[in-house]
């Protein structure tokens, strides 16, 4: 069993939605970040950087319950875990890592800039808001040349790299984006939105979740 603290969040969706693809049983714990539940002892201990989600497998790799922390690092452990979703060669495989770490590095870190200085930063920042929503526009040109030669983004198959980039561009308008400008991304995006997994994926925890 796996026990899985988080919030629905871009991040926390990206768990959410490999747990409902690969089926495994899972327990969620909704780890309130706007009340700081994130800096509590008992979450600190399986995610020392306070960020959700992190999870405790009971039936770690050795058979010991073991802990996991970072969307990525918990994404392809869950991939190892099943078998599933991380590319059946070594070709496959390192595909879906680059795009992973380009959502993780790249993507992710900049539309969250964006999303702050568009939306909650206390004070507007005329340069920083220009400079994250061209970057934002960017990224989405990154994803759309990709996409328009290949159905996913690590190729043929679908992976945990769409996973992991999918819950970043469901807020589109609010990074400053018309997804209309981005044909090969907006094909991708409503397949992606069509899978059931990702439909139950996207709904953990999110009647918590107030505008």
């Amino acid at each position: 069993m796996i026990d899985l603290y988080s919030w629905p969040t871009p991040n926390g969706h990206k768990i959410h939605i490999m747990l409902e693809e690969c089926g495994l049983p899972y327990r969620v714990h909704p780890v309130n970040i706007s009340a700081n539940e994130q800096f509590k002892p008992g979450f600190l201990a399986i995610s020392p950087n306070n960020k959700i989600p992190a999870m405790v497998d009971s039936d770690g790799p050795d058979g010991k319950p073991m802990s996991v922390f970072e969307s990525g690092a918990m994404l392809l452990y869950l991939a190892g875990k099943t078998g599933r979703f991380l590319g059946k060669t070594d070709r496959a495989r390192y595909e879906t890592l680059q795009w992973l770490m380009f959502q993780m590095g790249g993507l992710g870190p900049m539309l969250g800039q964006a999303h702050h200085f568009r939306f909650y930063a206390p004070e507007k920042v005329p340069y920083a808001i220009e400079r994250y929503t061209q970057e934002a526009k960017r990224l989405y040109s990154v994803l759309d040349k990709r996409l328009s030669q290949t159905r996913y983004l690590a190729g043929r198959d679908y992976t945990i790299a769409d996973m992991a980039v999918f819950p970043w561009l469901r807020t589109w308008e609010r990074q400053g984006v018309q997804m209309g400008d981005y044909p090969a991304v907006e094909k991708w995006f409503n397949a992606i939105a069509a899978r059931p997994a990702v439909q139950r994926g996207i709904q953990v925890l999110a009647d918590l979740r107030k505008p």
